[in-house]
């Protein structure tokens, strides 16, 4: 079974939010955070995808994520990079 660790995107009155998480069904999950059923803190905003990667160890998959959401710099850079490639980030669709 893959595992994926991913980080997701939104944007609301010009701050850039960000989440970092981990799944084995990574469509169904974003579809989740979008609909409000996701994590507590995701709910009501408008998420992308802005990174992932897949692993075939769940645990190897819990590492990842655990050092994604304590590595602020990566997490910066990939924010800074989504931004780049979709300037026009409120119109922007998975």
């Amino acid at each position: 079974m893959k595992y994926f660790v991913y980080l997701i995107l939104s944007k609301k009155y010009d701050k850039i939010f960000s989440y970092v998480g981990m799944t084995n069904n990574l469509k169904k999950r974003i579809s989740l955070h979008n609909s409000s059923k996701g994590a507590k803190y995701t709910r009501g905003k408008k998420w992308h995808l802005a990174y992932k990667k897949s692993y075939n160890s769940k645990s190897k998959a819990l590492k990842e994520e655990y050092s994604l959401k304590k590595d602020k710099k990566k997490r910066e850079k990939i924010k800074l990079i989504f931004n780049l490639k979709n300037e026009n980030f409120n119109s922007f669709t998975l």
